[in-house]
């Protein structure tokens, strides 16, 4: 569990906070959507959900940040790494920049763990089938195009099977099956017992995986509620996020007086 109490954040130098007074509970086997207009405090908050921030990044932080039950103010950040993963939009700040091939980059985190080469093995082949990007075992990535080296990074992620996740704009360099590979992917993490904080755009893709979302507004969690009616709320507009299709959807049917079973079918065909 990763729960914030009255968390607020301000980067050194700035003059006003990042986050104000933010409190959220992220539970076991849950997925939670991080929905806002840029600057709105999503990747802050997924800073200091990770302990990014302040521990690489400066600043300061009042309120507490609990792991678990623990509080992570003492923790090292090698201590965080091993309990939480974080994937930002870009795969640069996260390859190593090390590893000649994509099966040792995926590899290379749980073998910095000191994880048995058996399971390291297990670990790192099933992450390359969970994004299906296994072709790409014996590639450098290096070589690779940025939507590729983002599944390559997420994988790594996956190897280190994390009981905590901390994703920011993770398929913001994917094309709409490389999108579907992560939701899937996080679907059965989550369905495993991991607890998964996303933050992104998408509202699609957060329709479809996450139970709960929060809204942020000037560093406020200003919405907090089932991903469902969240992402139907007209507030949303207002707050600069777009709401996925299937509401914009229904809404124009509303709009059409379209009859019932003539919804139905096109939210069919758009599920398909």
């Amino acid at each position: 569990m990763l729960t914030f109490e009255l968390v607020t954040y301000r980067y050194a130098g700035a003059s006003q906070p990042s986050l104000r007074d933010v409190s959220l509970e992220l539970r076991e086997g849950e997925v939670l959507g991080l929905v806002g207009a840029s600057e709105a405090g999503k990747t802050t908050l997924c800073l200091v959900a990770s302990g990014l921030a302040p521990r690489t990044a400066g600043g300061t932080l009042t309120g507490r940040v609990l792991l678990d039950g623990e509080d992570t103010a003492p923790l090292a950040m090698h201590e965080l790494a091993g309990r939480i993963g974080i994937a930002f939009a870009s795969p640069a700040t996260q390859l190593s920049g090390v590893a000649a091939t994509v099966y040792e980059e995926v590899a290379f985190g749980p073998m910095n763990l000191g994880v048995p080469r058996r399971e390291l093995i297990a670990r790192t082949d099933e992450a390359l089938a969970a994004l299906q990007i296994e072709p790409l075992a014996d590639r450098d990535p290096a070589q690779l195009s940025g939507g590729q080296q983002q599944l390559v990074a997420i994988a790594g992620l996956l190897a280190l099977r994390p009981a905590h996740l901390v994703l920011d704009e993770p398929t913001a360099q994917l094309d709409p099956a490389g999108t579907e590979m992560v939701a899937a992917a996080l679907a059965g993490l989550a369905a495993n017992g991991a607890s998964i904080l996303v933050a992104e755009q998408k509202t699609d893709l957060l329709a479809g995986i996450c139970s709960r979302i929060v809204a942020l507004d000037g560093g406020r969690a200003v919405l907090d509620g089932l991903a469902a009616e969240i992402l139907a709320d007209p507030r949303l507009a207002d707050l600069g996020v777009a709401p996925p299709a299937a509401v914009r959807l229904r809404r124009a049917a509303a709009d059409a007086d379209l009859p019932p079973a003539a919804l139905a079918r096109l939210e069919g065909a758009l599920a398909g």
